[in-house]
């Protein structure tokens, strides 16, 4: 059965209803952290700004226990109501998106760390700042439509953010190349290129993470696993799912 965003509140059980409402209540709330991380570490090594990337370290424990709590009440769910169907669905895409989004928080705090070195390095703009500046706009983008895609269930916005990491993935590449040039020609600088390189590598895995919380968001929604699919024949399948 294909579910929609009324779905989950036509059982019986009002309490169960309740409890399926606050398992996608406090994922989003995940969310909306996380997708603060990311851009709080972006904002922090654009403008330099150390106060604000060890602020975006130090939250990343607050992440860590959303997740916990998450899973604790999808456990709890999983065994009082033995969910099925679209129930059962929703509750495992619950417990994968959380993993993704802590994972985005690590990749945040990654970029913390980097930015971090660079200010200490002192050493002015690095190479790759317009890269990265590029790069983590799409992403932020990914993480954002990825959240609001599952926030309504939306599967056509959910795999236009699997088409967008296909865009990511290459624009790393190109970017990664670029850096290597650089590095190349001048060795004083290998030291900043690689802390860009290793920021522009989380950026890449956030889009990464964006793009299984899209996955799941087609899994919920229509019973069709994606995740092996390329990204062109996505429109397909997702309007042959199971539903």
């Amino acid at each position: 059965m294909e579910i929609t965003s009324e779905t989950h509140s036509q059982h019986i059980s009002k309490q169960f209803n309740h409890e399926l409402e606050e398992l996608k209540t406090h994922l989003m709330a995940m969310g909306g952290q996380v997708e603060k991380q990311v851009q709080d570490a972006i904002h922090a090594l654009l403008e330099g700004d150390t106060r604000l990337a060890e602020e975006v370290c130090d939250n990343d424990q607050a992440v860590n226990d959303m997740q916990i709590k998450i899973d604790e009440e999808c456990t709890r769910v999983l065994a009082r109501r033995q969910p099925a169907a679209s129930d059962l669905r929703l509750v495992l895409a619950v417990i994968r998106a959380t993993s993704d989004l802590e994972r985005i928080g690590d990749e945040a705090s990654k970029i913390a760390r980097n930015a971090l070195a660079l200010a200490e390095a002192g050493r002015g703009t690095p190479k790759g700042v317009i890269e990265v500046r590029h790069i983590s706009e799409h992403v932020r983008k990914m993480v954002r439509d990825a959240l609001t895609a599952f926030a309504r269930f939306d599967t056509q916005l959910a795999l236009s953010v699997a088409r967008e990491d296909e865009l990511v993935d290459n624009e790393y590449t190109t970017a990664m190349r670029s850096l290597m040039t650089f590095m190349m020609e001048d060795p004083r600088s290998i030291s900043s290129i690689l802390s860009v390189m290793w920021i522009l590598r989380a950026l890449e895995r956030i889009g990464d993470h964006a793009d299984n919380l899209a996955e799941y968001v087609v899994y919920l929604v229509k019973g069709l696993d994606i995740r092996h699919i390329d990204a062109d024949k996505l429109d397909e399948a997702a309007l042959k799912g199971k539903g």
